[in-house]
């Protein structure tokens, strides 16, 4: 029988003895919830090794117990693995970890109606209408106390103003004038009051209940410009965001016209939902051949290079025979 000096010897590494604590650290726990070795060292001298590690521990979790045990583990599950006599293993705790709880997506939520439109609270109208009512009525009111109580004169805009309504009819162009120019204001203020506002606003499609979420055009604008620009052959893009509508306009500067312009309104339509606009506006795309553009080449066709402004074109050159003219 061969002895065991003649059978050679087995050499585990202080890198494989690193590696199977770090991974005997992982799995001491159930589920192996929390604990990380994120530092380890090991020493091997002979048939025995000496470890230390630095773990993250679960929270809340008893650290003694949990230290405890994922010591424990480490020198039987290193030991085991190895072959080697564990004779010391240290651990330093280094941070402990929330587990994390996976959160279940939002419930569709059917029983709200997303708005077409945000409305705008129109603060500089209402102010400044504000503002002129309270400073007319306020004066108006202030002199009407002057008069009954004080027993004092009208103020002089008064009359001014009384005297100025008793010499002019109705039919006056002054007065027909001022009749307009308040009708105007009346128009415009109902026109505020019925309209949303907010032009460069889409709103989005939310899941969520009692959640509204707009975006600004002209980020829809850069999104559906960067897509447009990733096509193969595009140079200039030019995109314009309306209501309703979106309008891109790119150049082409190399290859199948038709082709290019499927491939630009596929990557439109592609940015245009991953938007997700409450309602996907209608597309429409021009593709546009640069100066430096060239019909792409057919079976046997040459390729013709453009010719610089103020070169001359190369005359054709004749075919001749190849044998010398002497020999005729």
């Amino acid at each position: 029988m061969t002895a065991a000096a003649e059978r050679g010897t087995t050499t585990v590494s202080e890198r494989a003895v690193r590696r199977i604590a770090g991974r005997a650290a992982a799995e001491s726990l159930p589920h192996g919830d929390g604990v990380r070795a994120t530092g380890s060292t090991a020493s091997v001298h002979g048939r025995r090794a000496e470890l230390s590690l630095a773990v993250t521990l679960p929270y809340p979790a008893p650290l003694a117990d949990t230290v405890r045990d994922v010591r424990r583990h480490v020198v039987e599950r290193t030991g085991q693995l190895t072959g080697l006599d564990v004779a010391a293993t240290r651990l330093a705790v280094t941070s402990l970890s929330v587990p994390r709880v996976p959160v279940p997506p939002a419930p569709e939520h059917d029983g709200g109606r997303t708005p077409r439109r945000w409305w705008s609270q129109r603060r500089v109208p209402v102010a400044l209408l504000s503002a002129v009512a309270a400073v007319c009525w306020g004066a108006l009111a202030l002199d009407l106390v002057r008069v009954h109580t004080a027993h004092r004169a009208a103020a002089a805009w008064r009359r001014s103003a009384l005297h100025w309504l008793s010499g002019h009819a109705p039919g006056d162009p002054a007065v027909v004038a001022a009749g307009a120019a308040v009708a105007l204001l009346g128009v415009w203020l109902i026109l505020l009051a019925v309209t949303p506002g907010r032009r460069r606003q889409s709103t989005l499609r939310v899941p969520a209940a009692r959640v509204d979420a707009a975006v600004d055009r002209s980020a829809v604008e850069s999104l559906v410009r960067e897509a447009v620009g990733d096509v193969a052959g595009v140079g200039a893009v030019r995109v314009r965001a309306r209501t309703g509508r979106v309008t891109v306009r790119a150049g082409l500067c190399f290859g199948d016209r038709a082709a290019t312009r499927d491939a630009v309104t596929s990557a439109a339509r592609a940015a245009l939902t991953a938007c997700g606009l409450r309602r996907t506006p209608r597309l429409r795309v021009r593709v546009v051949p640069e100066p430096v553009w060239r019909p792409p080449l057919g079976p046997g066709r040459e390729a013709s290079e453009p010719v610089a402004a103020g070169q001359e074109t190369p005359e054709p050159v004749a075919a001749t025979s190849g044998r010398p003219e002497g020999d005729r």
